[in-house]
């Protein structure tokens, strides 16, 4: 990546304040955030670029040196990113976890989690739900109590799934975790499959837990869901997580699936709605009300409305999980055409067909010279 100017990297201007500056890396640290870009290295180095201009400009000192000396001033100084004595993991998720509702409350926005384990343990501390959520519940935030259940060590086997806890060295890698395959001149290590790694197996599995090595127990949380949430977003709450040996417990992560609704028809932060109209309106035109995510809007259609012509309400949408800004509702004109006639309806029709004369009749005028032109190919 080219490496740019910090007030540039943060799309900010050299006089901005320190809101302002805050506002645009959270913005911008979640566009580029690893879990939101996975396996894009482009995304990573964008990431780590923004917490080291993120840590310098912050820092009124900092910035000063910055301001007058560029990046050559502040060698020998710590310097942002994930590397120096600066801005550390923990203060990068102390951000995203404000932007979710506040670490106060144990909760967090994106992150990884899943993985934690501790040595001879049969499952992970971190562990990922989905919850369903209604249209509206997504879309103006609210609060739930989740009934979940979590995994805790099997005191008869302590947690190692064998009984009485006595695990057997495995005989198929002795012990080692690991196994060599040859082929022709190469050697290849490769997790042991009797033991999956770990170098002991369960002889004679426990009766409590049927070689689990873990019971489940019930637990609830009560969660603040913000705003603007979406599908596929994700929410960390710190502490709900499966349970260690050492008592300590890891994290649950909520992945929100956010079913849809019959007229709204959401698309990040913009809503769409399909407005059918008769086609006496569309051509006269006419002031009509419309419902939004808060009430009702009034639409003006304007004599000779087509079809699918889109209408705009700014600050009608939903708003933005992490700034609050709200999107656009669009509504979208459907023209509806009567599917039958009667008597009276068509002559009517017919009527006012007649009164518009040659302008009621636009293909004629459009072909004319064609029909002449085709008619010139076979006279020949």
């Amino acid at each position: 990546m080219t490496e740019m100017d910090y007030y540039e990297a943060l799309e900010v201007s050299r006089t901005c304040s320190g809101q302002e500056l805050k506002k645009a890396y959270r913005k911008l640290a979640m566009k580029y955030h690893p879990d939101r870009n996975p396996d894009n290295k482009e995304a990573e180095e964008r990431f780590k670029y923004l917490s080291e201009a993120y840590e310098v400009l912050k820092d009124p000192q900092k910035r000063a040196i910055y301001d007058q000396y560029g990046k050559a001033g502040l060698q020998g100084q710590s310097r942002g990113g994930f590397g120096g004595g600066g801005q550390n993991m923990d203060d990068i998720m102390e951000m995203f976890n404000s932007m979710f509702g506040g670490s106060s409350g144990g909760f967090g926005g994106f992150g990884g989690g899943g993985q934690r384990r501790q040595p001879n343990q049969k499952y992970n501390l971190d562990f990922e739900i989905e919850q369903e959520l209604k249209f509206n519940e997504a879309v103006f935030g609210c609060d739930k109590k989740i009934d979940i259940r979590y995994k805790v060590p099997c005191d008869d086997c302590e947690g190692t799934g064998a009984e009485g806890g006595k695990l057997d060295t495995c005989s198929y890698c002795n012990g080692q975790g690991q196994v060599v395959m040859k082929q022709g001149f190469m050697s290849f290590a490769q997790t042991c499959p009797e033991c999956h790694g770990e170098g002991q197996r369960v002889s004679k599995k426990c009766e409590s837990c049927s070689g689990r090595g873990f019971h489940e127990e019930p637990d609830s949380v009560k969660i603040h869901i913000p705003a603007g949430v979406d599908t596929g977003n994700r929410l960390r709450a710190q502490g709900y997580g499966n349970r260690a040996k050492n008592g300590q417990r890891g994290d649950l992560y909520l992945t929100f699936e956010v079913e849809q609704d019959e007229h709204f028809i959401r698309d990040g932060v913009n809503i769409y709605i399909e407005v059918p109209i008769f086609f006496t309106q569309a051509i006269l035109g006419e002031t009509i009300s419309i419902p939004s995510l808060e009430g009702e809007l009034e639409l003006n259609l304007k004599a000779g409305t087509k079809d699918k012509e889109q209408f705009i309400f700014r600050n009608e949408g939903v708003p933005d999980v992490h700034s609050g800004e709200k999107g656009k509702l669009i509504a979208q004109v459907s023209v509806i055409y009567p599917k039958k006639l009667n008597d009276e309806q068509e002559e009517l029709l017919r009527k006012l067909q007649t009164s518009f004369g040659v302008e009621s009749k636009p293909h004629t005028s459009t072909f004319e010279k064609t029909f002449s032109k085709v008619k010139k190919w076979f006279s020949k």
